[in-house]
């Protein structure tokens, strides 16, 4: 028997293509944090208000985002984090 011509050996091509369907998975599964604009965060920080999962301290103009216990002095900062928070809750739960 004579060995394969690694020209046309294509056992590592499934592995490849496998890979790179698993990348593409993941990168749709992200969440985006960087596209939050100004008024996109305050929007989601009402909402968070509304919600009680914010605690606005107006005497020193800071956010508390009560389920972490984490503090913000930013409404952009805050909507960042919550929806960075909310995501990998999130796949925690899937992952269980």
């Amino acid at each position: 028997m004579t060995d394969p011509n690694p020209i046309d050996d294509t056992a590592d091509d499934y592995s490849r293509f496998e890979a790179r369907l698993v990348a593409r998975d993941q990168d749709a599964t992200r969440v985006v944090t960087a596209d939050i604009g100004d008024t996109t965060a305050r929007k989601l920080v009402t909402e968070l208000i509304d919600n009680d999962v914010v605690t606005p301290v107006p005497g020193k103009r800071v956010f508390v985002h009560e389920p972490s216990g984490t503090a913000f002095d930013s409404s952009t900062q805050l909507a960042v984090f919550h929806q960075g928070w909310t995501a990998a809750r999130n796949a925690d739960e899937v992952g269980e």
